[in-house]
């Protein structure tokens, strides 16, 4: 399981949900540009909540992407790439925050784990 560590501080987000019942967050990183996620759940560790969340599938690019990973082993194929972010309140608004603490990222990634076994 791939774990992305590297993304910004504070993000601004948006939800919606599409047509299948999932929950798509758009993420704004500084710069303006948006990129769609789509939640796969809120685990809560040491008393706070984090999203998990994975990228919005692109059929073309998983396309490219299949062709390109064709001399992979199964077993990297079938990784799906997660983030983390721990869930804060500013006010009545829920903001999605990096997690900075290596302890504290690892501590939650090993409870995401456990529990998807």
């Amino acid at each position: 399981m791939n774990h992305n560590h590297d993304h910004d501080h504070d993000h601004d987000h948006d939800h919606d949900q599409d047509d299948e019942g999932m929950e798509i967050i758009v993420l704004s990183d500084e710069d303006g540009n948006e990129q769609e996620f789509v939640l796969v759940e809120v685990i809560t560790v040491a008393g706070s909540d984090y999203a998990v969340l994975t990228p919005l599938d692109d059929d073309e690019a998983d396309d490219e992407e299949e062709e390109d990973d064709e001399d992979k082993d199964e077993d990297e194929d079938s990784e799906t790439p997660l983030m983390i972010l721990r869930i804060e309140k500013e006010g009545d608004e829920e903001v999605l925050v990096e997690i900075e603490d290596e302890a504290e990222f690892e501590q939650v990634v090993a409870a995401w784990e456990e529990k998807a076994e």
